[in-house]
């Protein structure tokens, strides 16, 4: 394979003919190469080629392109009157494992690791079925949009203006009259069968085939009332009681959530949230954690955060949070982050008890990244930091700045104490004497993300005008 790539990219026109996006492409094919093994020594040439005419086309002959760019080595675009800002790399959790491009499309595969949409479907387009992580054999190849990463590469990029190229468009409606027809065939059995039987298997049947084909999930473009349907079929006698068909109602409504343009027909069913909602609150695990999925892909609309939030979820998923199994704990704090990033979610997450939740997540070491994630959200609330405090959330967050492995995590956890200082001074004296014998903050200061080192500077300034003032009032 890796001679036929060589072939078919040395045959392209010369790097000064070809625009950044052609010269991305190549890249992409011979890494691809590469990363499957066995490529031939032509191919490295070539994928090393790619990359230096990709820098001049990036950067130029003269210094580096204004504007941001998106590779590896991201920076920040130069100031006005060509002064160039300090460099701000890009955190590695936001690049893509195989093109080492920040993600503008990020997506999750069958082994759950994230990666640029574009990139992974060319390395399926090239043959490949394994994951180019994990190496695990894919034999589902849907991808799964990464809502939580992609929120936060944009906040990243918002506070870094750095210029993220824009989602292609990747989702066409093209449904097929076979999928209509199959649709319509399916939904006849769930509204019109006289027989349970048969009723639950075409529930199952559906549930099968929208997690499958992930082109059958335009289908509800089509038939945008079906959703409506389904839930009323429910209470016909034999299945309302039945909780695995509640699941499986439960999980094809986050199977059609996955196509974009599903989140608004969804959104807009005027019994599908609170269906939702109400598995959420008293269905089984499984229930539950689906539906946490549900409202987290959901939410990716503003319209739909406002909907989900009204109605009422934010309770459940913070008892769900606290509660569920691992998987469910996860997608709840996903659905959580995703909502609270509207701030009238904000007061409705701190009253229904995310704080308490959160700070005992973080202490039994369960979730502690998603868990960070969501307190650093709301740190900017004087009655959510004073109730982090009395959860000793100092010693809290100084204890995840200097054990944590994840640098997102350690970011999260310096804007929670920078908040703490901020309002409450007395807990500057704790920060000073563990700063003394461990140093976080300075190291921080010196290695962290640039919000972090920010935030870690910040609070070693207010250290030093403490220590200042005490000694002048000696």
């Amino acid at each position: 394979m890796g001679n036929t790539v060589a072939a078919q990219t040395m045959a392209k026109p010369a790097p000064a003919e070809e625009d950044a996006a052609a010269l991305r492409r190549r890249l992409r094919r011979s890494l691809a190469a590469v990363a499957a093994g066995g490529a031939a020594a032509d191919v490295y040439d070539e994928a090393a080629a790619a990359l230096e005419a990709l820098r001049e086309a990036e950067l130029g002959t003269g210094g580096r392109k204004g504007g941001g760019g998106g590779g590896g080595e991201g920076r920040r675009p130069a100031a006005e009157g060509g002064e160039e800002k300090e460099a701000v790399p890009v955190p590695p959790q936001f690049l893509c494992p195989i093109s080492s491009m920040v993600m503008s499309d990020p997506v999750i595969v069958a082994s759950g690791q994230t990666y640029d949409r574009r990139s992974i479907e060319e390395w399926f387009s090239a043959g490949n079925q394994l994951c180019p992580q994990t190496q695990q054999a894919l034999l589902d190849t849907t991808l799964i949009p990464n809502h939580l990463v992609r929120s936060m590469i944009l906040q990243w990029c918002t506070e870094n203006r750095f210029n993220l190229p824009p989602v292609e468009n990747q989702e066409e409606n093209n449904v097929t009259n076979s999928d209509q027809k199959t649709f319509d065939e399916i939904f006849k059995k769930i509204t019109s069968s006289a027989k349970s039987t048969e009723m639950r298997q075409a529930i199952k049947d559906l549930r099968l085939i929208t997690k499958q084909n992930s082109d059958f999930r335009a289908v509800l473009g089509e038939r945008p009332d079906y959703i409506s349907r389904m839930i009323f079929a429910r209470s016909t006698p034999g299945l309302q009681n039945d909780p695995q068909v509640l699941e499986d109602m439960v999980t094809i409504i986050l199977n059609f959530s996955l196509h974009e343009s599903n989140k608004k027909v969804i959104g807009d069913d005027p019994e599908a949230v609170p269906f939702l909602i109400w598995a959420l609150k008293s269905g089984d695990m499984g229930s539950r954690g689906n539906s946490a999925a549900a409202i987290f892909t959901l939410s990716a609309l503003d319209s739909n955060k406002v909907k989900i939030g009204e109605l009422g979820a934010m309770g459940p998923l913070v008892d769900l949070l606290d509660n569920g199994n691992i998987i469910a704990k996860k997608d709840a704090a996903s659905a959580i982050f995703n909502l609270c990033l509207l701030h009238e979610n904000k007061s409705r997450a701190q009253k229904n008890g995310i704080v308490d939740v959160a700070m005992r997540a973080i202490d039994d070491q369960l979730l502690v990244d998603g868990s960070l994630a969501i307190l650093a959200l709301l740190s900017n609330n004087h009655e959510v930091v004073e109730m982090i405090t009395e959860f000793d959330g100092t010693a809290c967050m100084l204890r995840a700045i200097r054990e944590s492995e994840c640098s997102r995590s350690k970011e999260n956890a310096v804007v929670v104490l920078f908040a703490i200082c901020m309002f409450n001074r007395t807990k500057l004296k704790e920060v000073e004497a563990d700063e003394k014998v461990n140093g976080s903050l300075a190291l921080l200061a010196q290695s962290g993300t640039s919000r972090a080192r920010r935030k870690a500077v910040g609070i070693l300034e207010k250290m030093k005008r403490n220590m200042h003032n005490r000694h002048s009032s000696c």
